[in-house]
């Protein structure tokens, strides 16, 4: 049973599978449209260097670069930074870039701030984010290589190179936050934002 309300329709400004899924499995009726910002130059024109900031700008301009096409709908920007101390990182190149990652993460803690916003006709009506401390275990070069070998080019699709809910869950020993924050959307937040506006039928 979808849940949707609105008389306007809902856009995740994204095509995230995880995110995707996230929205499905709440009984949400949307859409997927990826939004066409580069990423990085809206940060580095930004001169922010706060990973929780620039989170949340890079989920505002997803949600605003989609709403200007779709004036009347809802739409939904989501954004995650990782964070080990004041270091940020971006998603891995390959294989090389990949080890180094995890030799930096393993043995420490690091934070996910995942940033979510949603647009309408242009204007943000709703922010928020959401942090993930995550502790990954102290691994050995040959392990590092066992997870890299089983996990495959999949590691470079995420930030750390890892995927929580996949092969990813072996380099952890302590996680502290939500599954949904973790994932890459504060869905808790967005689903009482949508009950306050009357969007969603429960």
């Amino acid at each position: 049973m979808a849940l949707w309300r609105g008389k306007s329709s809902l856009i995740l400004a994204s095509q995230s599978s995880a995110r995707k899924m996230l929205l499905a499995n709440a009984g949400l009726d949307f859409q997927a449209i990826a939004a066409d910002i580069d990423e990085r130059s809206v940060q580095a024109a930004s001169g922010l260097s706060d990973p929780r900031e620039i989170a949340l700008l890079l989920a505002r301009e997803k949600a605003k670069a989609v709403s200007a096409h779709h004036p009347t709908a809802y739409v939904i920007g989501a954004d995650q930074t990782l964070a080990l101390g004041e270091h940020l990182f971006s998603k891995p190149a390959g294989r090389v870039q990949a080890m180094a990652q995890l030799r930096d993460l393993a043995g420490n803690s690091h934070e996910l701030n995942s940033a979510v916003a949603v647009a309408q006709d242009g204007q943000i009506v709703f922010e928020d984010i959401s942090i993930a401390r995550m502790t990954m275990r102290q691994m050995t070069e040959a392990e590092l290589s066992a997870y890299l070998d089983a996990a495959g080019q999949t590691v470079t699709s995420s930030v750390g190179a890892y995927q929580l809910e996949g092969l990813g869950i072996h380099l952890f020993e302590r996680i502290e936050g939500d599954h949904f924050t973790i994932l890459g959307l504060p869905l808790l937040p967005l689903l009482a934002f949508l009950r306050r506006e009357r969007l969603v039928a429960v």
